[in-house]
């Protein structure tokens, strides 16, 4: 009775699919007349208790049908979901959605939320795309008058700073548009720590340039938060699962607060550019998940600037197209940082 055979594989992923679109337990009586598979109710009720043996269903009392449980929803994600894809039609409609939007990263990422909140009916989340370690881009020296020159620095990412630089003799033009060419040609792409260790040859200007530059970066790596973006919450809160006074209050006060940030982005560590992850239950690590299921991916450029953004829902979930979801909207902004970034 311990063997998960392709039929019990198949039974499993029926009652999941009927249970995430109706809320309520199926019996191996309305199994067979839901699904006309060509097996006897019988059969399939003792499908269903082995598949309650091994912890994939329970049932809430002793007449009622089956319903998953949390250990069946991860098997039904790791093995029989696949690679899902959203229909054509959404994915053109989603592309076009994004091509009429701004050309600026907050406006993208607003709208990635919003996409996901509206195609899954469920709380989305996003952070906006940042780089582990801030990288040089472009710089311009403008002189203004006698000693005083305007520093514009330009990020990878899109990060635009400016300082005044009062210097200890005037500088021409010509000799502060010699140096920018000099250190972009030498600082593109490079961290702090990097430019700080590649200024052995350069000029008196050139090194005090160097210094303010690597220090900016510093600073935008410290002092940069990355801002985080949420959507749906109607969605999950009319779900029956969370109808409840106390559970509302719960749900406004997770989807709302900072633990959700700290869940999402710590379980997102390991996951690559692209990578769809799911968390059911809070996985026995964060109590407070525990009716809860978040479906994450990280979208950007690999070694460069990236965000999060994640799907949130009851465990009731339509897991195929929520990640088929997430995925796609993933590869979207991956390609819109792709071209942000370079």
């Amino acid at each position: 009775m311990t063997e998960m055979t392709p039929r019990r594989q198949a039974v499993l992923g029926l009652v999941i699919r009927s249970y995430t679109e109706k809320g309520l337990p199926i019996g191996s009586k309305a199994f067979v007349e839901s699904f006309g598979l060509g097996i006897s109710s019988a059969t399939i009720r003792n499908e269903m208790a082995a598949l309650e043996g091994l912890g994939y269903l329970t049932h809430p009392h002793t007449s009622a049908g089956r319903v998953p449980t949390e250990h069946g929803y991860r098997y039904f994600v790791e093995h029989l979901v696949g690679e899902t894809e959203l229909p054509l039609p959404e994915q053109l409609m989603i592309r076009h959605q994004f091509h009429q939007a701004r050309l600026e990263l907050d406006q993208w990422v607003r709208l990635a939320v919003a996409v996901l909140a509206h195609t899954t009916r469920k709380a989305a989340l996003a952070t906006s795309p940042r780089a582990f370690e801030s990288r040089f881009k472009h710089l311009e020296l403008i002189a203004l008058r006698d000693t005083l020159v305007l520093l514009v620095l330009v990020l990878q990412g899109g990060t635009v700073k400016q300082q005044m630089l009062s210097l200890e003799e005037p500088v021409d033009q010509e000799t502060l548009s010699r140096l920018s060419y000099q250190l972009n040609e030498r600082f593109t792409r490079l961290t702090a720590g990097q430019i700080t260790a590649s200024t052995a040859d350069l000029s008196a200007l050139g090194k005090l340039i160097a210094q303010i530059v690597a220090q900016a970066l510093s600073a935008v790596d410290t002092q940069y938060s990355s801002p985080v973006y949420r959507d749906g919450l109607v969605h999950i809160l009319a779900e029956p699962e969370f109808s409840e006074g106390d559970q509302v209050r719960q749900m406004v006060q997770i989807l709302e607060g900072p633990s959700l940030v700290d869940v999402v982005t710590e379980a997102a560590q390991p996951l690559e550019i692209g990578g769809v992850q799911v968390l059911i239950g809070g996985e026995g690590r964060w109590h407070d998940f525990a009716e809860l299921s978040v479906v994450l991916s990280r979208y950007g450029v690999e070694g460069g600037a990236s965000g999060l953004l994640g799907v949130v829902g009851p465990l009731r979930m339509t897991y195929d197209r929520t990640i088929g979801a997430v995925r796609y909207v993933a590869g979207l902004m991956s390609d819109l940082v792709s071209d942000w970034y370079e």
